[in-house]
């Protein structure tokens, strides 16, 4: 942070750039300078001169310089950056300190402008200023801490080894944690707390935690930059360690750093007890009036609150537009009524045309069958006049007319036929007709059924021999032996008959179900264990059962197998 230095020469710039101002005013413009100065540009009372005397003097085009980020040069020879230990996040603070200022100030400057506004009693006393001069709320403003206990052997070595490690806790607070870790915001409280805060496990001596100094650590997490749930900073406090610390000389047994995190509720009773006169129950208090009072909380409240709005606006708009629904519904049902009852009486009218017509229709058939009933009487009396033996009636006049168009009164000459049949002997084919008619069998025409193998009769059809291969008999010979064929009974057919097919057909085994049982193919041997190696195949249990398959061939199942 600045020093005397720094605040004498923040001062003296003031003074520059209001020279006709009083106290008050130049206290106002202090705040507002600073609060609006454009960093890092240097802030100097005059421009640096190098009197060539061989020291080195601050430059803003050195590479060196390019990296400060609040330079304040001094204006004596050689000139020098003044802060050069303000790093990224003690210029946070002081950014905000000296906004808090201005707003406090400005305030006041306002107040008085009006006038009659501030007690005259605060403004001679100087109560007015309390709010200015308000201690830090350090240990209430952030959510995570990190104590730093510096212990040592004796009291000696204690200062001589605490006085090292302050000196080192900024670049562990700027370069360890500050740069490495998702941090919104880390600050270091300046002053010290002669009490040793440690973990009671800690192996400590009693001469140890006597000579003892805590310096507490204070810092905000940045959940957009974090990466999962928990901030390690064990390898920073190691780094720092091993790099910082160790070049301490002499290094005596007993010199340590123990850290410990706490939240802001678990924050030891001693850090409150010098600035809050309630203690940590004060702090508390007002830790929680303060959250209530961050523009941001406020912020997102509203914004709650406004979702929360919006949200019952948008039911009560859909259940608005829902009820005109239903009424719209409810028109439109009405509006089928009328228009279904309309319909109805249409129809009612079209059918009592309609039922009109039929009328009209009816009295036409009942004239028609007046004339048919005239037209039968005569023919009743034609077939009396002409001598007909048989009376019929006129039904079964019609279904004799219907039969003989179909062909079937002519039953008298189908059964003299039949008696021809008896009387004379049976040819063997009109035997083997029979014989197959009275077994079950179907018997068709030869034009009705399908010839496999040729149309040609065969001569086995009529049980004799092939002419080519015979002697020719003379007709008297075969007289007799024609009367001698006649005289024996007639015998059963005992020739063998063998067809042959043109087309190729695949002879199958059916199961009991009647679908086709598989008994392989090219790609597919079925077995029921296995019979040794088979090139290009594989044994396996398969879609088709168990069996050797064909190595990277596609298994296609025929429709018609059965597999159990």
């Amino acid at each position: 942070y600045w020093g005397g230095v720094n605040i004498n020469i923040a001062v003296a710039l003031v003074l520059q750039l209001y020279p006709n101002a009083c106290p008050a005013s130049l206290l106002r413009k202090f705040f507002l300078v600073f609060k609006s100065w454009r960093w890092p540009n240097p802030v100097m009372l005059t421009k640096p001169h190098d009197a060539e005397l061989g020291l080195p003097v601050w430059n803003a085009f050195q590479a060196a310089t390019m990296r400060q980020v609040a330079p304040m040069i001094t204006p004596a020879y050689p000139a020098m950056n003044s802060t050069l230990s303000v790093s990224r996040q003690t210029l946070q603070i002081l950014h905000e300190e000296f906004a808090r200022g201005h707003n406090v100030v400005d305030k006041l400057y306002k107040d008085w402008q009006k006038g009659d506004v501030l007690d005259k009693e605060k403004v001679e006393s100087g109560e007015m200023w309390k709010e200015l001069f308000e201690p830090s709320d350090f240990f209430i403003s952030y959510p995570h801490y990190l104590s730093m206990c510096i212990v040592g052997p004796s009291q000696s070595d204690a200062q001589s080894w605490a006085g090292f490690v302050v000196s080192r806790l900024r670049k562990l607070v700027s370069d360890q944690l500050g740069r490495s870790l998702p941090l919104k915001k880390i600050q270091l409280w300046p002053k010290e707390f002669s009490a040793c805060v440690a973990e009671r496990s800690a192996l400590l001596t009693h001469a140890q935690r006597a000579n003892s100094i805590t310096y507490f650590i204070g810092f905000r997490v940045d959940t957009l930059r974090m990466r999962g749930s928990e901030l390690d900073i064990e390898r920073q406090l190691q780094n720092f360690s091993k790099f910082e610390l160790s070049r301490f000389h002499p290094l005596t047994p007993g010199m340590d750093v123990l850290p410990k995190t706490f939240g802001v509720k678990e924050l030891p009773k001693i850090c409150f007890e010098d600035v809050y006169e309630g203690g940590k129950v004060a702090a508390m208090k007002r830790r929680r009036i303060l959250i209530e009072a961050d523009p941001k909380r406020i912020e997102a409240k509203n914004k709650k609150k406004l979702a929360k709005l919006k949200k019952k606006m948008e039911a009560m708009k859909r259940k608005k537009e829902e009820s005109k629904a239903s009424e719209e519904k409810v028109e439109a049902d009405m509006k089928e009524e009328v228009d279904a009852d309309a319909q109805e009486s249409r129809k009612r009218k079209r059918d009592g045309d309609d039922a009109n017509g039929e009328d009209d229709n009816l009295d036409a058939e009942k004239e028609e069958e007046e004339e048919a009933a005239l037209l039968e009487s005569a023919l009743d009396k034609i077939q009396d006049s002409a001598g007909v033996v048989q009376h019929k009636t006129r039904e079964e006049a019609e279904i004799d007319r219907q039969k003989l168009l179909a062909g079937e009164l002519l039953h008298d000459e189908d059964v003299e036929v039949k008696t021809e049949k008896r009387d004379r002997k049976l040819t063997r084919e009109e035997m083997e007709k029979e014989m197959l008619a009275s077994s079950g069998l179907v018997i068709v025409s030869d034009d009705e059924a399908t010839i496999v193998g040729g149309n040609k009769i065969l001569p086995w059809r009529y049980g004799y021999k092939n002419a080519a291969g015979v002697k020719k008999e003379e007709p008297d010979q075969k007289k007799e032996k024609e009367e001698q064929e006649e005289s024996k009974p007639t015998p059963l057919i005992t020739n063998r008959v063998a067809f042959k097919f043109k087309t190729k057909f695949d002879v199958v085994e059916l199961d009991e179900s009647g679908k086709v049982i598989d008994k392989g193919d090219d790609d597919f041997t079925p077995s029921l264990k296995w019979t040794g190696r088979k090139g290009g195949f594989e044994f396996k249990l398969g879609e088709r059962g168990l069996g050797y398959y064909r190595t990277g061939k596609k298994v296609v199942i025929p429709s018609n197998m059965a597999y159990s």
